[in-house]
């Protein structure tokens, strides 16, 4: 059964670790993320943005799919099913799918929007039990297919944010999504440690986790976040196996050409990928 991620994240935030949320991108993906998940003793959170949600034939299906495989695969570790950097419209659609959380990015608004829709959403996701991710500060980088640089979000705006009753908070401190240029100033600690001072107990996102040097990722962690999001390094991974499949000529061989023969390499490659960040986050046999 989904649960919400507001339990998990007080938990990890408390315990100084966090917990992962792996974009699914199909079934082969949600599949190998939730098998990682228990082999590890892990709680987990399926990421959904809008563009996957659309690929996959829209929120139904996928909660339809995540549901089916907790139950078939006995899935006993908590799992949420959460819309990554949703639209205040696509938030009502997902709750309305059965999704167990939402993230309401209301970054592009003026903060005076960006609180009146969030209070919204507090008050309707707190009467369904969905936890609710706000965003303050524009995550830099390409998300779906809109490029920013990191930026960092204003300390006071994000205590804003967060005494509106949301459940943890995505606040930009100059991290970026997808790859990281070269000239990348590295995450502004600073900011992280202001935040944390206004905002107290509650957890912290880290977005665009991938290719964030570690011993960053660990001292996050220790200045209070508790929800880190991992997708590039995945589809990066799950892409690499599977050019080296084709390159090798595997899929002239036999019956190689089986598409469950043609993913599988890149199911693996997911899973360790899934598996040595559960390790980096610390949050290993904590479900």
């Amino acid at each position: 059964m989904l649960v919400s991620a507001k339990e998990m994240l007080q938990k990890a935030k408390a315990g100084h670790y966090a917990v992962g949320q792996f974009n699914i991108n199909n079934l082969e993906w949600t599949k190998a993320i939730l098998q990682t998940a228990q082999e590890n003793n892990s709680p987990v959170i399926l990421g959904v943005s809008e563009g996957a949600g659309k690929y996959m034939c829209g929120y139904k299906t996928i909660v339809g799919m995540v549901n089916g495989m907790i139950e078939e695969m006995n899935i006993t570790v908590p799992v949420a099913l959460h819309l990554d950097h949703g639209s205040f419209e696509h938030c009502y659609k997902c709750i309305d799918a059965g999704f167990s959380s939402v993230m309401f990015d209301g970054s592009h608004y003026a903060i005076d929007e960006n609180v009146e829709k969030t209070k919204k959403l507090v008050a309707d996701c707190a009467a369904k039990g969905i936890s609710l991710e706000a965003e303050v500060g524009a995550i830099g980088g390409e998300e779906d297919g809109v490029i920013g640089k990191g930026e960092c979000a204003d300390p006071n705006e994000c205590k804003m944010i967060a005494d509106l009753g949301i459940d943890f908070l995505a606040a930009g401190i100059g991290n970026i999504h997808g790859k990281y240029p070269e000239n990348w100033e590295g995450l502004s600690f600073e900011t992280l440690d202001a935040i944390q001072q206004l905002t107290g107990d509650m957890p912290l996102v880290l977005h665009g986790g991938t290719g964030i040097p570690a011993d960053m990722i660990k001292k996050a962690i220790s200045l209070g976040v508790a929800k880190i999001n991992v997708n590039t390094e995945c589809q990066l991974a799950f892409s690499a196996a599977t050019r080296k499949y084709i390159e090798e000529g595997k899929d002239l061989q036999g019956k190689g050409f089986d598409p469950r023969k043609v993913l599988a390499p890149g199911v693996e490659a997911i899973k360790a990928t899934v598996k040595e960040k559960m390790e980096l986050f610390g949050s290993i046999n904590k479900a």
